[in-house]
């Protein structure tokens, strides 16, 4: 079946890949992900981003992403480096797996992709966005960046350059040339290891294990800072027995001291007949983690819960204090010692940078309009876009609405004239009800609310007006009348 290109203009353009060879019939085989699908002309492969034109594979989604977002370094699930730094997110379109429970369908699963989500954006362009805000890590996130090989590659060698720190959240069904591609400019990789049952990935990720833990082991080798995190998926993965085999081999395979997270699953996509993962089966897999030699493992997606602090193995005392995606390192010393017995941890501290001198123009207060984004139930974090109309750079500021810190700025958000970005915003105390966010004249605010910290929403907070607390709209009805799945042969 030919790649139907339908009225999507993101689809038009396409950039040469890597990593594939052609066939003396007119096919590619791609080697990027261990499909190594081969591709006829004018046709995609599984992922339906890379493509055979000319006898050449091109890749359709070079420089085109979701809005980049300012978020926490926890958001990605990584907890021991430069607790509490803020990120630069960057998520692209499509994906070489096709979960059942997947939280970001609506853009990892290009055949839904539409042009109203997709961004453009040049490696430069990226570079220079992290420095005029003084963030020192940018992160590759959101569907998956393994099919945004080519971006990646070209937009982390020249932060680099720049002194700026590259992560990769990644399911990492990737094949072993291109983890080695990627290790070499990659600080940072948070992988999602979503079960150590062979037939649990191939019926609900449609992808395979073996590469996974091949890729992660390598990458680990390469004396990368590694994070690994398990979605805890209700009634498919959630047993002591799935947790054991998870820890056993992040021991075994990597090291004791690897942090390992359980994250809470939110139903989503094609899976949604079950609720949020219950809390006691988040504790039960992290209590087997520990008894199995794990030395810091944290539940994620959680409030309010003494097992998303960090704690000095030698005298228990609290070095790293989370309340959802706040992390104050309170004692830790810049040298990852616990202030309190000073035992060196393995945690690694980045000095902040400072951001750049930008014309910012304040207004009068009479010109500042004002927001309000409330929290419900278990929705507790909200993507606020900021689109500046003015000819002029503005500030906009996020307050602390309700509670004892009532009014308390949390975030200063610089926005460029003519210019449109997203920041993440999240309860920060215990006792607040939402944000506030204060913005002049000619900036305009929208709100999308956060079901999970690795859920990109996609519909602003009015339009998707739903009484669940756990499944984001827009509702999975079915594929649109062309296959989503892969016109290769693999």
């Amino acid at each position: 079946m030919p790649l139907d290109l339908r009225t999507n203009e993101w689809q038009q353009e396409s950039s040469a890949a890597k990593l594939w060879t052609s066939r003396p019939d007119g096919t590619v085989q791609c080697h990027l992900s261990p499909r190594n699908c081969v591709i006829k002309e004018g046709r995609a492969g599984f992922c339906r981003v890379r493509v055979n034109r000319g006898g050449e594979l091109q890749t359709l989604n070079y420089g085109k992403s979701v809005a980049m977002t300012e978020e926490s370094i926890e958001t990605e699930a990584v907890y021991h480096f430069s607790p509490g730094a803020r990120i630069l997110s960057m998520g692209n379109i499509g994906c070489m797996m096709n979960c059942d429970y997947c939280h970001n369908w609506k853009t990892s699963q290009a055949v839904h992709v539409t042009d109203d989500t997709v961004h453009k954006y040049t490696p430069e362009q990226v570079v220079e966005s992290a420095l005029e805000r003084g963030i020192n890590v940018i992160s590759w996130t959101y569907n998956d960046p393994v099919v945004w090989h080519e971006f990646v590659l070209d937009t982390a060698s020249l932060a680099r350059e720049h002194g700026i720190i590259n992560l990769y959240k990644s399911a990492f069904f990737i094949s072993l040339e291109g983890a080695t591609e990627l290790a070499d400019v990659i600080d940072i990789f948070s992988l999602s290891l979503k079960s150590m049952d062979p037939a649990f990935y191939r019926r609900l990720t449609k992808g395979r294990l073996e590469p996974v833990l091949e890729a992660t082991e390598y990458v680990f080798r390469r004396g990368r800072h590694v994070e690994v995190s398990n979605l805890v998926v209700t009634d498919a993965n959630d047993t002591a027995e799935d947790a054991q085999k998870v820890a056993e081999w992040v021991v075994n395979a990597l090291s004791p001291e690897t942090p390992l997270h359980f994250v809470r699953f939110h139903p989503d996509y094609k899976y949604t007949q079950v609720g949020r993962t219950p809390i006691d089966r988040l504790e039960r897999a992290r209590q087997v983690a520990l008894d199995t030699g794990i030395k810091y493992c944290y539940l994620g997606n959680v409030y309010d819960h003494p097992a998303t602090h960090s704690y000095c193995p030698n005298c228990n005392a609290k070095v790293v204090e989370r309340y959802g995606l706040v992390a104050r390192p309170t004692g830790l010393d810049e040298e990852a010692r616990c202030r309190s017995c000073q035992t060196k941890l393995p945690f690694v501290m980045v000095q902040k940078p400072k951001a750049a001198e930008l014309p910012i123009q304040e207004v009068p207060a009479d010109r500042i309009k004002e927001r309000q984004q409330l929290w419900r139930g278990d929705v507790k974090a909200a993507h606020v876009e900021i689109d500046n109309h003015d000819d002029v750079a503005r500030m906009v500021r996020v307050v602390v609405d309700g509670g004892g810190h009532d009014g308390e700025v949390i975030r200063e958000v610089p926005i460029m004239a003519k210019s449109r970005f997203r920041v993440i915003v999240c309860k920060s105390f215990g006792d607040d009800r939402g944000v506030r966010v204060l913005a002049p004249e000619g900036v305009e605010v929208t709100c999308y609310e956060v079901f999970d910290r690795a859920h990109f929403p996609t519909l602003p907070a009015e339009t998707a007006v739903t009484e669940s607390d756990s499944v984001p709209l827009p509702l999975f009805v079915g594929m649109p009348s062309t296959r989503g799945a892969a016109d290769a042969e693999v």
